[in-house]
């Protein structure tokens, strides 16, 4: 079977703004009249470092922000949080609100860009983000984290690639060849957001191109689910879930197919008695995380499974 040339159509070299925390807004307030956009805190009691660059690709500087408590006396844990976008769009800056928040109940939180395919296909952006899970490691004693807490986690295409960070860990296939190499990209605890586990599973709306409308894993990947049905697979964090993925939380709205898979993901942890949570808000838009009222019991969830997680570490 002859097989497609890749598509590089996608890579314009500019940045999409589609997918902004306004935009979400916008769309989804027709639908819920109540919610309010999330911004920024601003607290006092945590230092807040921008436009880190925790890896250079060529030319290209990749950017992280760090979000510290001001008293750290004990080692922390670190959030690494991705931004979603659909793999396309979508920007580091609009979890800082979530950034802030974990840091002020103690956490360090790093929120890494990556490139997207407006830049470059997969996976280049999954060599990013293990590069700045090595970044996180390798300067661990600068923001006095401890290296046996590091947690993956992320919104959408962020969730998605979290959950391909926790199931890939121990695969120098997926590590890639820049910065700060050696330093193993293991991670102790994942929190996917809305993310899909599986590009190919029954349950995935990914991969449904039409006249006028490329979607956002052609675009990622350069080929069609039935261009190159092998890639899709082996992009897929459910492909890799087995016993070294770490303790799992999924927060999810009321779109199902934003986490496909799940359910079969769960299994594979269970077999090997791997810890998972599972809290889905019945009412909530794909966006929830952006918007009050689910920020606040978003942000309780996440900590109170991280307390769990390492309360005996």
């Amino acid at each position: 079977m002859k097989m497609n040339a890749q598509s590089t159509i996608g890579i314009t070299n500019k940045r999409d703004t589609s997918y902004t925390n306004n935009s979400a807004y916008n769309y989804e307030k027709p639908y819920h009249p109540n919610i309010k956009l999330v911004t920024e805190f601003n607290y006092d009691d945590i230092d807040v470092k921008k436009n880190i660059t925790y890896c250079s690709v060529g030319n290209r500087n990749l950017m992280i922000d760090a979000f510290t408590p001001k008293q750290s006396s004990a080692k922390r844990i670190a959030v690494i949080m991705i931004h979603g976008g659909g793999w396309r769009s979508g920007n580091r800056m609009q979890h800082y609100p979530l950034a802030e928040s974990l840091a002020h109940l103690g956490y360090v939180c790093f929120t890494p860009e990556y490139r997207l395919s407006t830049e470059a296909l997969f996976p280049a952006g999954v060599y990013d983000i293990k590069a700045a899970i090595r970044w996180v490691k390798a300067n661990a004693s600068a923001y006095n984290i401890d290296t046996s807490k590091i947690v993956i986690a992320g919104f959408s295409a962020g969730g998605e690639l979290a959950a391909f960070m926790a199931t890939t860990g121990n695969m120098p296939l997926f590590d890639g060849y820049q910065c700060n190499t050696g330093i193993s990209t293991h991670v102790n605890a994942l929190i996917d957001i809305d993310g899909t586990l599986s590009f190919v599973h029954p349950e995935s709306g990914e991969g449904i191109d039409s006249i006028g409308r490329i979607s956002a894993g052609t675009y990622w990947f350069g080929y069609n689910k039935t261009q190159n049905p092998g890639l899709w697979l082996v992009a897929s964090p459910l492909t890799y879930v087995n016993s070294y993925t770490p303790p799992t939380l999924f927060l999810n709205s009321s779109v199902d197919r934003m986490h496909a898979g799940r359910n079969d993901f769960i299994k594979v942890l269970d077999q090997y008695n791997i810890y998972s949570e599972v809290h889905r808000f019945d009412d909530a838009p794909h966006s929830f995380p952006l918007f009050y009222p689910w920020f606040d019991p978003m942000l309780q969830y996440m900590d109170n499974f991280l307390k769990k997680v390492f309360q005996d570490k």
